[in-house]
């Protein structure tokens, strides 16, 4: 009875004419028709599906979680911290680091169309724009060509003048080879103590102990007594600005 009783109220809203939703003025179809509010909801879920990987790859998020997990491998600590704390810590890195984008955004895009100042295609373009300009900030050039060659696209003749189509893969290009770069040179030091440690065990004949136990309290003394964590993330922060 429950159920029948909310898809009864529920009824005259999927038969009314579409209202705002969050806020937003209803779109227009070719024919000047605005689509109904259970098309609004099939898009609005569509575009929710898409925002994981977009949070994923096309923000900081990328660049840290890669090199918080060379830094747990090179520690050699195997599930400590775990996964979960990794991207947790990932992800507020990344939400701090974005969130002057995306008030821009906010100001420039989502405001102006709840307002009505703008329409969905201006709101589109100029709510993108900052998002463009951090992309463009972290993109290296070779990546971008490398992306202009493949869509086959003209040679822009600025870089505003670049799409979200090439930027975003070009982004994440430049993320990668950044994010390894990283985790290399972490690597460098924890590897010359497995390197010693092992000299060491073998020259004295400790072949049944393995040298990645021996070594290991080592490296997690020294990552503290360095304060690793503080710097691994401050250089991480410096490294977006």
């Amino acid at each position: 009875m429950k159920v029948a009783s909310l898809l009864l109220a529920a009824a005259p809203m999927w038969g009314a004419p579409a209202g705002n939703l969050l806020g937003i003025p209803p779109a227009q179809s070719k024919g000047g028709d605005s689509l109904g509010v259970p098309l609004q909801i099939v898009l609005l879920l569509t575009a929710l599906t898409v925002l994981p990987a977009v949070l994923v790859s096309l923000t900081p998020f990328l660049r840290v979680s890669i090199v918080l997990h060379f830094l747990r491998q090179a520690l050699g600590t195997q599930t400590a911290p775990s996964n979960q704390v990794l991207l947790g810590l990932s992800l507020f890195l990344s939400l701090l680091i974005m969130q002057p984008v995306m008030k821009d955004v906010y100001a420039q895009g989502w405001e102006p169309l709840e307002q009505g100042k703008l329409n969905r295609a201006a709101a589109w373009e100029q709510g993108t724009m900052p998002v463009k300009n951090f992309l463009l900030r972290y993109a290296r050039e070779k990546d971008i060509a490398l992306m202009v060659e493949i869509t086959k696209a003209p040679a822009p003749k600025s870089p505003a003048e670049l799409g979200l189509g090439v930027l975003a893969p070009a982004y994440v290009l430049s993320e990668l080879k950044t994010g390894f770069q990283i985790g290399a040179v972490l690597f460098l030091p924890f590897l010359i103590i497995d390197i010693v440690v092992a000299s060491v065990t073998l020259s004295i004949g400790m072949v049944q102990l393995p040298p990645v136990m021996v070594s290991a309290p080592f490296k997690i003394l020294l990552f503290v007594l360095v304060d690793g964590w503080n710097l691994v993330v401050g250089s991480l922060m410096k490294s977006f600005q």
